[in-house]
Parts: structure tokens; sequence; C-alpha cells
């Protein structure tokens, strides 16, 4: 059964463009794990200053084999310099998918 991994990151309204910068350098770089099916970044536009980093697994050790990763440790290095981390915070919430939804495809 698949997993979710939400990453909740507090990021400060002034670091909002460098954090879209640094998730666009990374592009590519989880998808070539196994097990993964989806990722999403999810930009807040109501005010908060959390967003939300989705992904989904196919299970819990494919999971676990990325988060253990060199390839997670490089993507999740903390930058020196002027630049430093972009989070103030975040918090990892986990969920196991239990209904899913798609589109319906028209037969034109």
């Amino acid at each position: 059964m698949s997993v979710v991994k939400i990453n909740a990151i507090d990021v400060p309204a002034e670091r909002s463009d460098e954090m879209a910068a640094r998730f666009a350098a990374r592009v590519g770089q989880v998808e070539q794990a196994e097990g993964f099916e989806e990722f999403r970044l999810l930009r807040p536009t109501d005010g908060r200053a959390t967003w939300l980093v989705y992904t989904r697994w196919r299970d819990e050790d494919a999971f676990q084999a990325w988060f253990g990763s060199q390839a997670f440790n490089q993507g999740h290095a903390k930058p020196q310099g002027p630049g430093g981390p972009v989070a103030t915070g975040s918090a990892l919430w986990e969920f196991e998918l239990a209904q899913e939804a798609a589109p319906k495809l028209s037969h034109s």
C-alpha cells in the first residue's frame, strides 16, 4: 500500500522565491528513487508561511531507502554562507493512502 510523506516547511515570505529556486535546482533527483510514485511542491497562497512537500511511495521500505540514501543527504545538505537555510522549521507528516480518485477520461 502506498505511503504519503508531507514535509511541512516554514519559510519566511521574503525567502519564498529562494525556496522555489532550490527545489527547481534539484528537479529529477527524487524521481530516480526505487519505489517513488509522486512529488508535489505546494506553495502557500493564503498568507501562510508553510510550504508542503508531498511525496508518495510504494511502501515504507521504499521511503526509508531513499531517506537513508546519499542522494537524499546531498539534496538536503545545509547550505553554508549568506544564503544559509531557507526554512525556519519543519515537520514530517506521515499517511497511508486510504482512497484515491483520478479524473475520468472522456471518450470523444
